[in-house]
């Protein structure tokens, strides 16, 4: 350690934001450029020798941070580099996106606010590129095998690297006319600017790595044709069959899922559209959901300019700090949590009612109310209790030109003519692909990595999966395999 009383020394201190005003304005990514790497190395020492590093644990990437932190506090960033992507194919990915279930089993976390893990890992995912770390790595030599990548998410793309460096000849097919998945067309780039994917996916294509977009599995090759392409196929399609709210006015014309608002939005930033067709600009929006997605929408809704936004959460506000009885030290725990999304929207006052900044908290959707031309309204919100049973005389009704559902997803599509079907791969009954602890679903050559599998999960948990089943992939090409397995197929979060 370079300084073993580093957490008594300095208190934690974040990466800032540009100001509300500033970023609204704009696409950008929210935080101050330049401003993280001079807080970096203090913060980086605050990591202890604690002995047992349960951040381990908290990530299924196995990511080594006590040794990536002690370099970084050195200022010894090509040592920091390596570790880091000892484990971690995307870091730049990880850094921006991953609530850092790592940070909630840091040790100091018990008594003391937790090492910024996730600052320190961006710092140093960036360092890589800037410094000329992240240089192709091609194999010395090829198996002559082939493999077949269905989807190009963080699961998908890391399978692919995986494989490709192994020696393999790995084609991903994807479906929409660019790769990256819900990384380009799901995240929003005030979250992710997509100049990090794009040069990821430029060093995949020099190593070998050959990608086929706009190529649809079932529409543009069936499945027993990849499969006889093909000598293993890798399924990362993800879990993009959205939920849907069953309530009275659903059909009315302005309420539509949060993945047809957002790709549309995104190409915006692509170039593709002057306008999204499902532009909030001038609109009062109201979005069903309290997770990720419903504050990806929140912040594209401000940037559209929209009359108003309210963000309608079914839990009770949650507690400030952790409670220990229901959410024990080192599992991840709810706590109120501010995004940027809800800061902008909050400060600039766009929420009609609410409870905390753009969300209304307990409370559950009752119905849709439309317009003689079939337009929605009108949304209508109960209050729950905290089992969320509702209680009686506490509707009230949300002004609503736009509703936007983001109440997660089920598991992958699952139609006639899509790729699980045209696979012949089977269905659990919660959705998900049937694998077995190796990834192995029960076509033989057929492996499942991802969301497809695991159903809505977390980015990270993405990427280990499909390093994982690389390593299950390679081992049945070849007999035996050196790639990193860092979780099973049935492997779960931390929990209480």
């Amino acid at each position: 350690m370079a300084d073993p009383k580093g957490f008594l020394r300095h208190p934690r201190r974040e990466w800032p934001r540009r100001p509300v005003g500033e970023r609204v304005k704009d696409w950008d990514e929210v935080y101050v450029p330049g401003a993280l790497l001079p807080l970096v190395e203090p913060q980086a020492e605050r990591c202890m020798d604690c002995g047992v590093p349960f951040c381990h644990e908290a990530c299924p990437l196995g990511n080594l941070i006590p040794e990536w932190n002690d370099l970084v506090s050195r200022a010894d960033w090509h040592a920091a580099a390596e570790r880091l992507h000892a484990t971690n194919n995307f870091p730049e990915f990880t850094g921006r996106l991953c609530p850092a279930p790592c940070e909630a089993g840091c040790v100091l976390a018990i008594n003391q606010p937790a090492v910024t893990i996730k600052n320190v890992e961006v710092a140093i995912a960036d360092r890589i590129w800037a410094d000329g770390l992240a240089a192709p790595r091609a194999p010395q030599r090829l198996t002559g095998r082939t493999v077949g990548v269905v989807g190009s998410g963080p699961a998908g793309l890391a399978a692919a690297q995986q494989l490709t460096r192994a020696g393999h000849t790995v084609v991903v097919y994807e479906r929409d006319d660019r790769a990256g998945g819900l990384l380009r067309y799901g995240i929003p780039a005030f979250k992710m600017e997509k100049r990090h994917l794009e040069l990821r996916l430029a060093q995949m294509r020099a190593e070998g790595t050959k990608f086929r977009t706009s190529t649809e599995v079932g529409r543009d090759i069936g499945g027993a044709a990849l499969r006889a392409r093909h000598d293993a196929v890798v399924l990362a399609v993800g879990a993009t069959a959205w939920r849907e709210l069953p309530v009275p006015g659903r059909e009315l014309d302005g309420v539509r899922q949060a993945m047809e608002y957002l790709p549309p939005a995104n190409r915006v930033c692509e170039g593709d559209l002057d306008v999204s067709p499902l532009s909030a600009a001038g609109k009062h929006v109201v979005i069903v959901g309290g997770g990720d997605t419903g504050a990806d929408c929140l912040g594209t809704a401000v940037r559209e300019g929209a009359a108003s936004v309210t963000q309608v959460d079914i839990r009770s506000l949650p507690p400030a700090e952790r409670d220990e009885e229901a959410d024990p030290w080192p599992s991840y725990p709810t706590v109120h949590r501010v995004s940027p999304a809800h800061e902008e929207a909050g400060e600039l006052g766009f929420a009609q009612e609410s409870d905390a900044d753009a969300r209304l908290f307990a409370a559950s959707t009752l119905r849709f109310a439309g317009d003689a031309a079939g337009r929605v309204r009108a949304v209508h919100v109960g209050a729950v209790d905290a089992r969320r049973r509702p209680l009686p005389g506490a509707e009230r009704v949300l002004r609503a030109d736009l509703v936007l559902l983001a109440l997660g997803f089920r598991g992958p599509e699952v139609t006639a003519g899509g790729a699980v079907a045209e696979l012949g791969v089977t269905v659990a009954p919660d959705g998900t692909v049937a694998r077995d602890e190796g990834y192995a679903t029960d076509v033989p050559g057929v492996y499942v990595a991802g969301d497809a599998g695991r159903g809505q999960s977390l980015v990270v948990w993405a990427i280990a999966e499909g390093r994982a089943a690389a390593a299950a992939v390679d081992r049945h090409l070849m007999g035996t395999t050196s790639l990193p397995a860092p979780v099973t197929a049935k492997d779960r979060p931390l929990r209480a």
